[in-house]
């Protein structure tokens, strides 16, 4: 069965983008092309028992098994040796993408305590919008009494677009709560922009 979200993206959510974003071609149509998904796991992913309980977890949260990422160089401060396991990535694509972004959303979101949404400036040039969660326990999946050490997670959802404006009008069409950053890091986001705009006239 297709994911909701992805027959939303077909049926309705392309032909809102072409009339917000002014485009006439629906292949120029900005898309979700994939997520990632990363946790580092530090002097825990040495201790087998707690790697394969963290591997569990991220199976269970992303629908998909992760694989075990290597330190590519030694690192004295975190005792790291070049090829010894450094946390766990999962990426996803189609149906898993979209399902994963149903629940992300819907349920895991709302529940962090205090949310008041995704910064724009998460936003990069490239069309990559990356963010960070501090407790990977907001995620259904995850059953918190049998949780002995909550982690955090690193999430980066890659787009086909080449504008930031755009990246963040197509994370909005799928209800992403994105709101304006209004640090310091804004001031650089803007500049950005205003780059892209600038280049767009001339």
């Amino acid at each position: 069965m297709t994911p909701r979200l992805r027959e939303k993206y077909k049926n309705e959510k392309i032909k809102n983008l072409m009339a917000k974003l002014s485009l006439n071609n629906i292949h120029a149509v900005p898309r979700i092309d994939k997520i990632v998904i990363n946790m580092g796991l530090g002097a825990e992913a040495l201790e087998k028992k707690k790697l394969e309980t963290c591997i569990k977890d991220i199976a269970a949260i992303a629908g998909q098994k992760p694989v075990v990422t290597k330190f590519k160089k030694s690192i004295s401060n975190f005792k790291s040796r070049k090829g010894s396991n450094a946390g766990l990535k999962v990426t996803l694509r189609n149906d898993r993408m979209y399902e994963f972004i149903d629940r992300l959303v819907n349920i895991a979101l709302p529940r962090i305590k205090d949310f008041k949404g995704l910064k724009d400036s998460s936003c990069d040039k490239y069309g990559n919008f990356s963010f960070g969660i501090k407790e990977h326990i907001i995620f259904p999946e995850i059953n918190f009494d049998k949780v002995e050490t909550i982690r955090g997670l690193d999430i980066t959802i890659v787009t086909t677009s080449k504008k930031i404006e755009d990246t963040i009008s197509l994370l909005k069409e799928f209800n992403f709560p994105i709101i304006k950053d209004t640090t310091k890091k804004k001031k650089k986001y803007k500049k950005i922009i205003d780059k892209e705009e600038k280049k767009e006239n001339n």
